[in-house]
C-alpha cells in the first residue's frame, strides 16, 4: 500500500449494516465468486463449525460427568437438613 492509502485506511471508522437476504440469494452470490474464494469460504466455515461442535461435545462430556457424580441418599439429605437447622 502507498502511504496515502495507509493513512486513509487508518482514518476510516467502522460501520455496521444489516441486510435481509434469503438463503437462495446468498447461494447465488457464492456461485458468482471465483473458485479460489469459494474454497477459502468453505474451509473457514468448516473450521468454524468444527470448533462449535467440539465445544458442544465438551459441554456434553461435562454434563455427563456431573450426572455421574455421587448423590446423597434420602437419609443423608435428611441428616444434613437436621444438622443445618442446629446452626441456624
Amino acid at each position: 500500500m502507498r502511504q496515502s492509502q495507509v493513512e486513509k485506511s487508518q482514518n476510516v471508522k467502522n460501520m455496521e449494516m444489516t441486510i435481509n437476504i434469503g438463503y437462495n440469494q446468498v447461494l447465488d452470490m457464492i456461485y458468482q465468486m471465483p473458485k479460489s474464494d469459494i474454497t477459502r469460504l468453505l474451509k473457514k466455515l468448516q473450521s468454524e463449525f468444527s470448533i462449535s461442535r467440539t465445544q458442544a461435545t465438551e459441554k456434553t462430556e461435562w454434563q455427563q460427568l456431573l450426572l455421574q457424580a455421587p448423590t446423597w441418599t434420602d437419609e443423608e439429605y435428611n441428616n444434613y437438613l437436621s444438622v443445618r437447622k442446629e446452626f441456624i
